[in-house]
């Protein structure tokens, strides 16, 4: 989800709920704690140098249990960080603080709920560093009797 989405969708909903990709939801009384773009420069296992950048969301929580983040609100953090940082319209990337280590999810909506989406890595050159391409795995038994548009001592092969 890009910042717009975000912006049209806030528009339009009363709470701002994150469901965790278990199916759990981040408590209510969170707190957006940063909004900033994150710039990531690198080069992949097969030499190739890459750039990428998103917008950051981190939320927290706190024992402030009578706080609740309203829609109108979160645009207006939007709007300040899209203003003072000078950020583009790029995917969000939202921080969330897990049991043991910070936990990043890309952003998705639901109609009702917004939905952190699991992050995989991956390798970016698999062409370059020698990982072999899956195979298709077939049954001997789904294969079907092929036959041959030659017969023997036909020529034709």
């Amino acid at each position: 989800m890009k910042l717009s989405e975000i912006k049209e969708v806030l528009k339009t909903v009363e709470t701002v709920n994150f469901q965790l990709p278990n199916g759990t939801f981040v408590p209510e009384h969170f707190h957006v704690t940063e909004v900033g773009m994150i710039t990531k420069n690198f080069i992949d296992c097969g030499g190739t140098v890459r750039n990428e950048k998103v917008v950051n969301f981190q939320l927290w929580e706190a024992n402030d249990y009578d706080h609740r983040l309203h829609p109108e609100k979160l645009v207006g953090i939007i709007k300040l960080s899209e203003e003072k940082l000078q950020i583009p319209d790029l995917e969000i990337e939202v921080e969330y603080q897990m049991k043991e280590t910070i936990g990043k999810f890309s952003l998705d909506f639901d109609g009702t709920n917004f939905q952190l989406k699991s992050k995989l890595t991956d390798c970016l050159a698999k062409d370059n560093c020698g990982i072999p391409a899956e195979k298709l795995k077939v049954s001997l038994k789904d294969l079907q009797e092929q036959t041959s548009c030659c017969t023997p001592n036909s020529g034709c092969c």
